[in-house]
């Protein structure tokens, strides 16, 4: 069997715009079909309960007539049979002659047979006269006479069969009542032609059908119209929404290359500020010394030890700048380490009094959680020096059950003060703390009033290790705890 259409067919891949569409369509598609189908049932069922009680209706009004007619005619002839005896061969002539004589409209008329099958009344039927009709059958092959004698042995029925129609010669349906005259064995009786009811009821269904084609119309006009505003709206949405991705995307790209030239910038400021000018002193130090050491002056073993001091602070300072870039001991030996070198850096540089407290981790953070974290905390104490005119911050790390989390808490003036102080433009910072911890499916909440603000990080369990899985954190036997305080 050739397999060529399935792997066709399987190789179709659905974009995500299609996947909605297709989503919102197929529901409604399937809704508006059991629609349509229970209101075509429900439609036609009622219009066929509607149809057979209107031609009841017209053909008991038929019947009743019927019955009229016949009752006319008994009155008619009673005088001459209810005075005559079986075998008066003169009062039967007379009422034949009565019922002869009595037509109305265009096809109306009264018919008689005897017992035995032989017609003796039908005016506008002369050729039926005289003739034994026993047997006949209509086109359907429904029983006439017999059953018209049958009934009227009985007393009196009604018998429904076709019939040539007199105005039009041609057969068409027709509902006789005949009673019986017993005593001359007599089968008496009219007819009235129901085509007139058969056509009422034909266009009454005819009507019906149309309606419901109709209401199917109108159904189908509903869904397309809710499918081609779903289309359009699913399209206005997806160019909206495309449209504000790539106005986010921008804004994204706009704010790293801002962070980029922003860090740049530090960098330059770091390498001018210091490395450059200690740079500058040493060389300044090592020409004095090499002018002393060709005058054979004394002085120029203290310009070299202070050219060699010179030099090691520029190094250290090339460490702190590489430390503020990408710490090492953040991944030697862990984020409690690497934090508590934060802070007391930052306490040393800024005189804030800190306080740094740690619960060792029984495992290890994965790669993504610790450079998220340690961010958060960079950037948190860098507003706090920038914009809080804090005295004293706190900073605790800990796991728990749900995860681990990163508290920073300072006793500053609160952002909405920093804000109103340093204008609208500020932010970059928290928005980049935001975005850091929801890449890690975490959460971050800033709790800021005018006597200080606390921002706490929070990443999922998911982000920490298992005991086998690599390197822990350092511990000892008992939950690290250290406090560093230093005053302004």
């Amino acid at each position: 069997m050739d397999r060529r259409p399935l792997r066709s067919f399987q190789g179709i891949r659905l974009s995500y715009a299609q996947k909605l569409f297709l989503l919102a369509t197929v529901p409604l598609v399937l809704a508006m079909a059991a629609i349509s189908l229970l209101v075509a049932v429900q439609a036609r069922s009622l219009a066929d309960r509607e149809i057979a009680e209107l031609e009841n209706r017209l053909i008991a009004a038929k019947r009743t007539e019927l019955k009229n007619y016949l009752a006319l005619a008994r009155t008619a002839i009673s005088k001459d049979y209810g005075r005559a005896l079986p075998d008066d061969e003169d009062a039967k002539e007379r009422v034949i002659q009565t019922l002869a004589a009595m037509i109305y409209g265009q096809d109306g008329y009264f018919f008689v047979y005897d017992y035995e099958g032989k017609n003796l009344v039908a005016p506008r039927q002369t050729e039926l006269i005289g003739a034994d009709w026993s047997g006949l059958t209509d086109a359907a092959g429904t029983p006439i006479v017999d059953e018209l004698i049958a009934i009227a042995r009985r007393g009196s029925g009604y018998h429904s069969y076709l019939w040539y129609k007199p105005s039009t010669g041609e057969e068409a349906q027709m509902v006789s009542y005949v009673v019986g005259l017993q005593d001359w064995r007599w089968a008496i009786g009219t007819g009235i032609f129901i085509d007139d009811v058969l056509t009422t009821v034909a266009a009454a269904r005819s009507e019906t059908e149309a309606r419901v084609r109709e209401t199917f119309l109108w159904i189908a006009a509903i869904t397309m119209a809710a499918l081609l505003l779903v289309f359009f709206s699913g399209l206005w949405l997806n160019i909206r929404e495309r449209r504000l991705a790539d106005a986010k995307l921008k804004a994204l790209t706009q704010r790293i290359f801002d962070t980029q030239e922003e860090e740049r910038g530090r960098v330059a400021r770091e390498l001018h500020d210091s490395i450059s000018q200690i740079l500058v002193s040493v060389r300044y130090m090592l020409e004095l010394a090499r002018r002393r050491l060709r005058a054979d002056d004394r002085r120029a073993e203290e310009n070299l030890d202070a050219g060699i001091d010179a030099l090691g602070g520029a190094i250290q300072e090339v460490r702190r700048i590489s430390r503020d870039l990408r710490p090492g001991v953040l991944d030697d030996l862990g984020l409690g380490p690497a934090l508590q070198s934060l802070t007391e850096e930052f306490g040393a540089r800024t005189g804030i009094e800190m306080e740094f407290e740690t619960v060792v981790f029984r495992n290890r953070l994965d790669q993504d959680a610790k450079i998220s974290l340690y961010r958060v905390a960079q950037e948190a104490l860098t507003n706090i020096e920038r914009h809080a005119e804090a005295t004293r911050v706190s900073l605790h790390v800990f796991g728990h059950t749900g995860g681990a989390t990163l508290r920073i808490a300072d006793n500053g003036r609160g952002l909405a003060a920093a804000r109103s102080a340093t204008g609208p433009t500020q932010g970059l910072g928290l928005r980049n703390m935001q975005e850091r911890i929801e890449q890690l499916g975490g959460q971050l909440r800033i709790q800021s009033t005018r006597n200080g603000t606390v921002i706490e990080a929070q990443v999922p369990l998911s982000h920490i290790l298992a005991p086998g899985s690599g390197a822990e954190e350092p511990r000892s036997g008992a939950p690290a705890r250290k406090k560093e305080r230093k005053s302004a």
